[in-house]
């Protein structure tokens, strides 16, 4: 049976990790779930939207079970001992990271933070033990298969896991695994960071402090999000996306050009990405016109620069307002599953129109 960790932003507090550093920004639940931990299961989804650290947390948590130095707990490396610097020069022999669609694969390869990433390299990498340590950890960062085979490849490792072999898988679409894979996980789930936490990493990049705040109170708890938010071609989706809406939502049917769903040169797992930028957006804007519609020109708004715009938008009742966000919501859904995303959008935009 599954078992899924809530990740509530607020929930808890973050231990305190007294055997060396773990080095991530939020991840609240997730940091107190591991930390009481006194070993370590064989397989891990780590589930939530694109830029909450879910694989930045899978390498802390690889590094603390490959240092060499003593501890007390999983969580915590030392940074100094042979193993942690061979993984700070992402040379360690006992851990893999691929964030490719797995293939079927006619060779094998090296498959160490390989961008293509085969079943047979899978099945290869999962029969091994540790080379210089007790584990073996493979981390496959956002996650896709190719066909059915593929995951059936992952599926021989859980019906007789070799000790000492981990795997981490992180998604932002967990229910595009197949039940029987996602079935057999420990899944944990990250929530959107906090404002702070995004512009306190921004800052570490290198980025104004004002500069930085800005993009993170806009980036919906999603590091990824704040970075492209930076860059002028995403600010152009940003805006792009709530002209969507606001044509969506007056009845018109927008122009999804920007999506760039017709593009051929992106897979089904970039395309669904780009559409759930756009409804994090989407449900950013309908929670603003619901807020602003019944509580007045005062109310606090969390996409504060698009108040014009969503207050040139026809009246709609509590009730529709209320319809209105669960239909994003249940697009959501769709869009994380295997619907297609130009379907998903088809979905959003009869719930955005007026009725």
């Amino acid at each position: 049976m599954r078992r899924r960790l809530a990740g509530g932003r607020c929930a808890v507090r973050a231990p305190n990790v007294s055997d060396g550093v773990f080095g991530v920004v939020g991840a609240r639940a997730p940091l107190a779930f591991f930390s009481r931990l006194e070993r370590i299961g064989h397989a891990y989804l780590f589930s939530g939207p694109a830029g909450v650290g879910k694989k930045t947390f899978a390498r802390r948590l690889a590094q603390s079970l490959l240092c060499e130095a003593p501890k007390t707990a999983l969580l915590g490396y030392c940074e100094r001992c042979p193993s942690c610097r061979l993984f700070a020069a992402r040379t360690h022999p006992d851990f893999v990271e691929s964030e490719a669609t797995i293939k079927i694969g006619k060779e094998g390869g090296s498959a160490q933070h390989d961008a293509e990433f085969s079943a047979r390299d899978l099945v290869r990498e999962l029969s091994l033990h540790g080379y210089r340590s007790r584990y073996r950890i493979v981390l496959l960062g956002d996650v896709a298969f190719a066909t059915h085979e593929a995951a059936n490849a992952l599926l021989k490792f859980f019906e007789e896991p070799p000790g000492g072999v981990v795997v981490f898988l992180t998604s932002d679409a967990p229910g595009s695994l197949l039940p029987t894979i996602r079935s057999r996980l420990v899944e944990v789930a990250f929530s959107p960071l906090s404002a702070a936490d995004v512009a306190s990493v921004l800052v570490a990049d290198g980025i104004a402090g004002d500069k930085a705040r800005l993009a993170a109170e806009v980036a919906l708890g999603s590091i990824t999000r704040a970075r492209s938010i930076l860059d002028d071609d995403a600010s152009g989706f940003r805006e792009a996306a709530f002209a969507w809406f606001a044509h969506a939502a007056s009845g018109e049917r927008p122009d999804g050009g920007f999506l760039r769903l017709d593009d051929r040169s992106l897979n089904g797992a970039q395309k669904r990405a780009v559409v759930l930028d756009l409804i994090e957006i989407v449900r950013t804007a309908a929670r603003d016109w619901a807020a602003l519609t019944l509580g007045g020109e005062r109310t606090t708004l969390l996409a504060a620069d698009q108040r014009e715009r969503f207050a040139r938008l026809p009246a709609r009742n509590p009730s529709a307002l209320v319809a209105l966000l669960a239909g994003a919501a249940e697009s959501e859904r769709l869009a994380r599953t295997n619907v297609s995303a130009g379907l998903v959008v088809d979905h959003l935009r009869m719930q955005l129109a007026p009725r």
